[in-house]
């Protein structure tokens, strides 16, 4: 599975509706990477085929979805964003973690398996 692009709309249906909502509950299911960027972003650009590579290793435990900044201001500025690339690591049980830059590869799998996919887990085993 290839990165999905989301828009304000998708986000709010799919992530969390800030407009009707006032404490965060992630909507989705499994755990998440939204991708702030902008096409102009030497940085994005760097990050953008590990994402793709990422969404392709951890297809069905992972969904990682892309903003683009230019495009869906209102969603950057409801976010703060302020640098790109930032990244948003949503757990499926867990608060939003906000990480503003370029990352390689290897920290997103570790941050991935360490943490996002740990948090699933448990969820799975407790269910």
């Amino acid at each position: 599975m290839a990165t999905i692009p989301l828009t304000t709309a998708g986000f709010k249906e799919k992530i969390f509706n800030y407009e009707t909502e006032k404490d965060w509950k992630y909507q989705g299911h499994l755990p998440a990477i939204i991708d702030f960027y902008a096409d102009w972003c030497g940085p994005c650009k760097m990050v953008a085929p590990i994402l793709e590579e990422l969404s392709r290793e951890y297809e069905g435990q992972l969904l990682i979805y892309k903003v683009n900044t230019d495009v869906e201001q209102e969603l950057s500025a409801v976010f703060g964003i302020q640098s790109i690339p930032t990244l948003l690591f949503i757990g499926a049980d867990g608060e939003p973690v906000m990480q503003p830059g370029a990352l390689p590869k290897h920290v997103f799998k570790k941050y991935i398996e360490e943490t996002l996919l740990v948090a699933e887990k448990s969820r799975e085993n407790t269910a």
